[in-house]
């Protein structure tokens, strides 16, 4: 009778961890294809963000170059207006001397206006104060200041995505060790519920990373 009984908590025992490790394959299975999916849309934005950064790279050297030109236009200014004040100009040239200089201001103030379009963004300026164009194109720069928000949106996303994947690939340890555990249905099950736990905070973060993308 003892053995009969002890016969019958076996086969329950056996029978329950069975049970459990199907479970765990199912649920191996489950976070596996959730964490390739948020892999994927992580390397997604791994590539905008890489896209920003070297924007505003670019941005930032065009940025340099009008405010080197424009660094030379005001020397030349400064060199018309002592050239006027010496005195040394003959009365017949003063004249084409003005409107150089007329000209040279007007410059000056163009590359400053393309300098601020170029800093914050066609968007975040007045139409009428549109001064660069982009491929022929008015009204259609991406400013250096948006390009960092973007750029900085990107790689917060990114880390959400990398600690929902982190916790995926907890879950499908716990899952492995849950398999690997035999006769031990208490055990497997608290694997399980850990496994489960894990991956589900995984779920979160990835969402939550996702809603963060621009």
């Amino acid at each position: 009778m003892l053995q009969t009984k002890k016969n019958t908590d076996t086969v329950e025992v056996s029978v329950a961890s069975e049970r459990a490790e199907a479970v765990g394959g199912v649920l191996i299975a489950f976070f596996a294809a959730l964490m390739a999916i948020s892999q994927m849309i992580n390397g997604e934005l791994e590539e905008e963000m890489m896209i920003a950064h070297n924007k505003v790279v670019n941005y930032s050297s065009w940025y340099q170059s009008k405010s080197i030109k424009e660094s030379l236009k005001e020397s030349e200014l400064d060199n018309l207006q002592a050239l006027l004040e010496t005195g040394i100009v003959h009365e017949e040239n003063i004249g084409s001397i003005q409107v150089k200089i007329a000209n040279v201001e007007k410059q000056i103030k163009k590359y400053a206006s393309e300098k601020t379009e170029i800093l914050v963004g066609s968007a975040n300026i007045p139409q009428e104060e549109w001064a660069q164009d982009l491929d022929g194109e008015m009204g259609k720069i991406v400013g250096i200041n948006e390009w960092e928000a973007l750029a900085e949106e990107y790689d917060f996303a990114t880390k959400k995505f990398d600690l929902g994947m982190l916790f995926f690939q907890i879950s499908i340890v716990l899952g492995a060790v849950c398999i690997i555990i035999y006769d031990n249905p208490l055990l497997q099950k608290t694997f399980i519920i850990c496994m489960v736990v894990s991956g589900i905070i995984g779920i979160l973060l990835s969402v939550y990373g996702y809603t963060l993308a621009p």
